[in-house]
């Protein structure tokens, strides 16, 4: 978390830093520094530990649940007393006066941003206001002024991790007036974190009595837009609903890494701060709190340091330490498990041939401030160490490599195995899902056994998804009634794959019941209404009638536009299940092609499902006119971008093998085909289940080729 209070793990700083370190540090290094704690502020982090004597209102109990900010006499503080922004979470930025003298305990001077009048109205009126930006951007430091503004006298609950959570929120609720901060809401999100009765708990009858106050990094806040729903269109939607419909009772506000030219001006009158001209002068490529924060710089430390005879192990370290928080790990990673996990990385550079440097080095090296603003490295011995926030959206990062998401997985907690679950799911990873969910099922995480029947199913064993699917329908029935959300969803996941698994007649039918009830229950515009007709009107198609299909479709298509847009990636869903069904002129069905291709790319991106489902048909389609070397070309192009996307054993990726084999063949390239088909079907046997309809397609295609050794005529 960008919160915790430790810049300097293990490394040997100067007095200065190492007293300035001190106000933010918790564990067994605030266990050695006293009274020092105190020289700077009258703030301490949590000890995690029980404290000898208790305050007032019981609020002093150091349990790694009750995990929160308090004053060096272990009481809860009001805003009034968080006079550092770091104590709410704000990256430490540079402490160097113009006479070059270092000054550890001024931040630099706070410049108003634009989007403060709307923050001050937000929260002026309701309970939940949630700040959206890009890492650096200034998130942190502008509520925190605009808080201790507002709410000068108001108690600041910070919970500084998932834990500490229902204790935060119990000590919000019994005050009179409070701010319950969290600081990247996505660090309370999941397993045992934040719900919408909690948010509905705390609420005060007079607004701003009680208010949540809570950033957010741009990169999270998207898993939640109407493009990450469109991705699990035919998948479990449960779990990522109950986080989305946290944040739907926010009011958001947005903040923009780039400074405005007013902003600038406003910052320009701080020329007596050199941190802030640097800022200046660096603030047309970069954000100014972005390169007060220096992220740009550690970034580069970090590229730099694979160099031969620099910091190559350090910079190993730091690569396992990103790849656990893009593999969805939320909780600091120990010392002795980055001694484990960047070994790998390492090797897969050079090993030895780069002339690493000692273990101790490289943590000393990746945990050392630059600037004295932060380390790539966040965190100490005690607590564990987490990635710098803003190397996780660096350009060109790999996918996570299997070696660290096996490490992973196989020693998480329940929790924390069921957030690498539904990420893994969400990027489109099911057999990655499928492990860690399975792993948080054993555990007993609630909604676990729903989310794995559903990412067993996207990974190629639809029919054991469907009969897992069935049980929990059916439990779901007795337990919540037919009209309920929950059984409704589950009763959609079930006609899903019950269509995957072979039967497009019943899955119509179970569609047709489903779109009627959920119309009934949810409304006739409603997304899961809307989504349950697209399924309808896809099953039909698949069951012999692609006119009516089409009709179907044609219907959807206008209610999607009027209620979702044109852009909305269901519409644009919408729009190619209607071309392929549609009967109708070739040159007109590839120029809507064309013409969709362009709106989702636009809209999407290139490496989007949807983005990738219509350069599918259009293969298909060039296929169907005859163009067999365009199509073998375009299926070929399309195998390496899903392999990237979403990996090679994914079961899109093997259809677009089968049907790269299947325009090999037809472009009289037999043998090419035959080795293609032999080696996908070798690898299918191994990820679906029998009697897969991909695994009947590789068998008919390689029946259909004619002898080894004899060219087609």
């Amino acid at each position: 978390m960008r919160g915790w209070p430790a810049y300097l793990g293990a490394v040997g700083l100067g007095a200065a830093a190492l007293a300035l370190a001190s106000v933010w540090t918790s564990g067994a290094w605030a266990t050695g520094i006293g009274a020092a704690v105190t020289t700077f502020s009258g703030l301490v982090a949590e000890r995690l530990q029980p404290q000898r004597g208790a305050a007032a209102g019981g609020d002093t109990a150091r349990t790694g649940a009750d995990a929160l900010l308090r004053t060096a006499e272990g009481r809860i503080p009001s805003l009034r007393q968080v006079d550092r922004p770091e104590l709410a979470g704000a990256h430490h930025a540079d402490g160097h006066r113009a006479d070059g003298s270092r000054t550890p305990g001024a931040a630099p001077a706070y410049i108003r941003r634009d989007v403060e009048p709307q923050l001050r109205e937000a929260l002026g009126r309701a309970g939940f206001v949630l700040l959206v930006g890009e890492s650096t951007a200034g998130k942190s430091r502008l509520a925190h002024e605009v808080a201790r503004a507002l709410f000068p006298r108001h108690a600041f609950v910070r919970p500084l991790g998932r834990a500490a959570l229902p204790q935060a929120l119990r000590v919000a609720g019994t005050r009179r007036r409070a701010v319950l901060w969290l600081d990247d809401l996505e660090e309370f999100l999941g397993a045992d974190g934040l719900t919408t009765a909690m948010l509905a708990a705390l609420a005060a009858p007079v607004p701003g009595r009680r208010v949540v106050l809570a950033t957010m990094r741009t990169q999270e806040f998207r898993r939640f837009d109407a493009r990450e729903e469109s991705r699990l269109t035919g998948s479990d939607r449960d779990a990522w609903r109950a986080q989305r419909d946290v944040l739907r009772q926010a009011q958001v506000v947005r903040l923009a890494r780039h400074w405005s030219a007013e902003e600038r001006r406003r910052a320009a009158a701080h020329t007596q701060d050199p941190r802030i001209v640097a800022a200046l002068r660096a603030g047309e490529r970069f954000g100014i709190a972005e390169v007060l924060a220096a992220g740009p710089e550690l970034l580069a430390t970090w590229h730099d340091a694979w160099t031969p005879g620099a910091n190559p192990r350090g910079a190993a370290v730091v690569a396992a330490a990103v790849d656990c928080r893009r593999a969805g790990l939320r909780s600091p990673v120990s010392r002795e498990r980055l001694r484990e996990l960047h070994r790998p990385y390492l090797l897969e550079r050079g090993g030895g041939d780069l002339q690493p440097e000692p273990f101790d080095d490289a943590m000393n090296w990746a945990c050392t401030a630059v600037y004295a603003t932060s380390g790539l490295l966040i965190g100490n011995y005690s607590q564990g160490y987490t990635a710098f926030d803003y190397l996780l959206g660096a350009p060109g990062l790999a996918p996570v490599p299997e070696h660290l998401w096996q490490s992973l997985v196989a020693r998480v907690t329940a929790a924390e195995a069921y957030d690498m679950g539904l990420l893994a799911h969400q990027e489109g990873r099911p057999r990655r899902a499928a492990e860690a969910l399975s792993r948080a099922r054993l555990g007993g995480v609630p909604g676990a056994d729903f989310l794995l029947a559903i990412t067993v199913g996207d990974a190629g064993r639809p029919r054991r998804a469907a009969a897992d699917l069935a049980g929990i329908t059916r439990r779901r029935e007795d337990r919540l009634g037919p009209g309920h959300p929950d059984t409704l969803a589950a009763r959609h996941q079930l006609a899903f794959f019950t269509g995957e698994a072979g039967n497009p007649h019943a899955a119509a039918g179970r569609f047709a019941a489903l779109a009627a009830d959920a119309a009934s229950v949810l409304g006739a515009d409603h997304p899961d209404t809307l989504s349950a007709r697209h399924e309808l009107a896809y099953f039909t198609g698949e069951s012999g009638a692609p006119a009516e299909a089409a009709r179907q479709l044609a219907r959807l298509l206008a209610d999607r536009l009027r209620v979702q847009g044109p852009d909305d990636p269901q519409v644009l869903a919408t729009r190619r299940s209607l071309i392929w069904y549609r009967a109708g002129e070739p040159a007109r069905t590839e120029a809507e092609l064309a013409e969709l291709l362009a709106d989702a790319e636009r809209c999407l991106g290139p490496d989007d499902p949807h983005t990738l489902a219509v350069r599918s048909s259009r293969a298909a389609f060039a296929a169907r006119a005859g163009r067999t070397a365009e199509a073998a070309a375009a299926w070929e192009s399309l195998v390496a971008d899903r392999t990237r996307v979403v990996g090679p054993d994914h079961p899109h990726t093997i259809y677009a093998r089968l049907e790269w084999a299947r325009a090999l063949a037809s472009s009289a390239r037999p043998e090419e085909a035959r080795a293609l088909l032999t080696r996908t079907l070798g690898d299918a046997r191994a990820l679906l289940e029998p009697g897969h309809r991909h695994l009947r397609l590789a068998r008919e295609l390689l029946a259909d080729l004619p002898p080894a050794g004899r060219q087609q005529t």
